[in-house]
């Protein structure tokens, strides 16, 4: 058994068993505390710990009795820094229906409540009122996604900056790593958290008017600047309340400096204080994110959740290995590139090799790899063949509607890696969980790397290969920037041609989408004909549910495409959606002569 000061402190005698009687930082999360490189507050506490700093982690406070999780250990040095785990809370919380769930993938025994809606918002407001003072920094995919003004459709509305709806000083987005390094150093060097507006891949709020401090390559937010320079100003939130037309406008703004490798300083008013949003960190090296991934992670959950039981998200995972960060895809209903970015950041393939070493050590392993992949397992090492054209690219996607020409999509690297990897005496069997983009290869396709595909279908797959064309019909999959259903069955074809080869009897597992902007009840009928006709009786079909930042949830909110400022068709009331998610199935139901109802209404 491994000694308890294996891990990051996460009570007072823990802290005291590592001789230490002060803290520098405090991590709040709305996660247990999985030491693991695939939970973000592990990742961040490990790297503030590398670079010297004294670090806890305080994992699912009570929010409810007298606050006594939050006092435990005082006030830091430094700061609090909050997130809300590795999910969107209300996804965490609610079904696409607004449904309460029974169940919390990142909580011991798989159980609900030990965190409340919106925790970085209510872990912040409590941190302000029991230690004014000092510091509250958020970070996660949570405050991410929210660092403007943005739709929540759990409550229906436009809601504000999450930093001003929290009162925080400091917001971390994307891959905080680089960013929460400086602000504890910035710190830690005796500035105050008022002083620190120059940090990129960061936002703060100002009083509306305020001329922010900034360095090094930020332009201050006046009428004098230079206009390659000068901050991007958006609509103002009141602006958008008023007009949904604005806040789409914003959407097609942010989106595309997000896309480039280079971005400007946005800011949006609230009444009267201002958001500042400072351009992102240049991607990471390699050497960087394996040092990230390098540190002395336990791979394991803190042993006092030992009793509760098993935590099913780490279950999914602990014999799983991230090879890289960021996607290409640029799909309208994800949020991944929003938050990793679009360009890949992989990780060397000795790093890689090193955390195998670290998983076949691992007392339960018993020779699966259960994943080696990413946000799409098959980018490793994917990127612009010259990068000065990248450098000057501002697409929301290399793939689509056609692979860029610029873009190296060569898999030889990625098979002599699973190669390397399955060759280990202590390895039987590698799998491909994270799901594939089938659009970057096919059999009728110039591409050569077919052979990628043919060599994952024999040796990748564990008797059901996951890809996800999620519709049929063109005009729905323009609107999801997904590729032609024909790139599907082209797959499908190849896929069966191998088992069939091979002697496999392997399942091709579609995943589809209902409700999504511009899909009606009529595109719903005949994804299920085309699906029916492959000859597929799916038991499942994902009811689209809008979350922040996203093209999609744009187009939901406002009724029109941020791009084109066209209207678009969506299906908002629930009974809109249930009939729609439905009809897939109507293959389960007893015949009726009664015909599915007209679909022609008015988008709300």
């Amino acid at each position: 058994m491994r000694p308890i000061t294996d891990w990051l402190p996460i009570t007072k005698d823990e802290l005291l068993k590592r001789g230490l009687s002060e803290v520098d930082i405090v991590l709040v999360t709305g996660d247990a505390y999985v030491d693991h490189p695939s939970f973000g507050a592990a990742v961040i506490g490990r790297v503030l710990e590398h670079e010297g700093y004294k670090v806890v982690i305080l994992p699912q406070p009570n929010w409810k009795d007298d606050l006594r999780d939050f006092k435990k250990f005082g006030q830091p040095r430094l700061f609090f820094g909050v997130t809300a785990g590795c999910m969107d809370s209300m996804v965490n919380h609610y079904t696409a229906a607004k449904r309460l769930r029974s169940d919390d993938a990142y909580t011991p025994n798989d159980q609900a409540g030990f965190r409340p809606d919106y925790p970085t918002v209510v872990y912040t407001k409590i941190l302000k009122q029991l230690y004014p003072s000092t510091p509250v920094v958020l970070g996660g995919i949570e405050a991410s996604l929210r660092r403007f003004a943005h739709y929540d459709y759990w409550q229906d509305k436009l809601m504000p900056s999450i930093l001003i709806q929290s009162g925080a000083d400091l917001l971390v987005y994307g891959m905080g790593e680089k960013p929460i390094v400086e602000i504890a150093r910035q710190l830690n060097s005796g500035k105050s958290i008022a002083e620190i507006r120059n940090v990129l891949q960061t936002g703060f709020v100002t009083n509306i008017g305020e001329d922010v401090h900034v360095e090094a390559g930020f332009a201050h937010p006046n009428d004098n600047q230079d206009p390659q320079t000068a901050p991007l100003q958006l609509f103002s939130y009141d602006d958008c309340l008023s007009d949904k037309k604005k806040s789409a406008q914003n959407f097609q703004i942010i989106e595309t400096e997000s896309n480039k490798t280079s971005s400007k300083q946005i800011i949006q008013n609230h009444g009267d204080k201002t958001a500042v949003i400072n351009p992102p960190y240049p991607q990471m090296a390699e050497v960087e994110i394996d040092t990230v991934y390098d540190l002395p992670y336990t791979r394991q959950p803190h042993p006092k959740y030992n009793k509760r039981g098993v935590i099913p998200a780490y279950e999914m995972i602990k014999h799983s290995v991230n090879i890289h960060r960021g996607c290409f895809g640029g799909c309208a209903f994800c949020t991944i590139s929003a938050h990793q970015g679009k360009h890949i950041v992989s990780r060397s393939k000795n790093s890689i090799l090193k955390e195998i070493e670290n998983i076949v050590r691992m007392d339960d392993f018993k020779g699966h790899i259960s994943d080696l992949g990413g946000p799409s397992a098959n980018m490793w090492q994917m990127k612009g063949k010259t990068q000065a054209i990248c450098e000057k690219c501002s697409k929301y996607s290399c793939i689509h509607p056609t692979i860029c020409q610029n873009l190296n999509i060569d898999h030889k690297p990625l098979i002599d890696l699973y190669k390397s990897v399955s060759n280990h005496s202590r390895i039987k069997k590698v799998f491909i969980g994270s799901g594939i983009r089938y659009d970057l290869f096919d059999k009728k396709s110039s591409n050569p790397d077919a052979d990628y595909a043919e060599y994952m279908i024999k040796n990748c797959v564990s008797g059901r290969l996951k890809v996800a064309p999620e519709h049929t019909e063109p005009h729905v999959l323009q609107a999801m920037r997904k590729p032609t259903f024909d790139r599907f069955v082209d797959f499908k074809i190849f896929f069966d041609d191998v088992n069939r080869r091979l002697g496999l009897r392997q399942q091709l597992i579609p995943y589809f989408i209902s409700s999504h902007p511009s899909c009606t009840e009529k595109d719903m009928k005949l994804l299920a004909e085309k699906t029916k006709k492959l000859g597929y009786r799916l038991e499942a079909v994902q009811d689209f549910t809008p979350t922040p930042m996203t093209l999609a949830t744009e187009m939901y909110y406002t009724g029109y495409d941020p791009y084109t400022m066209k209207k678009i068709y969506c299906a908002k009331t629930s009974e809109e959606k249930r009939r729609q998610n439905q009809v897939f199935f109507e293959w389960k139901q007893p015949r009726t002569s009664h015909p599915i109802p007209s679909t022609k209404t008015k988008n709300k």
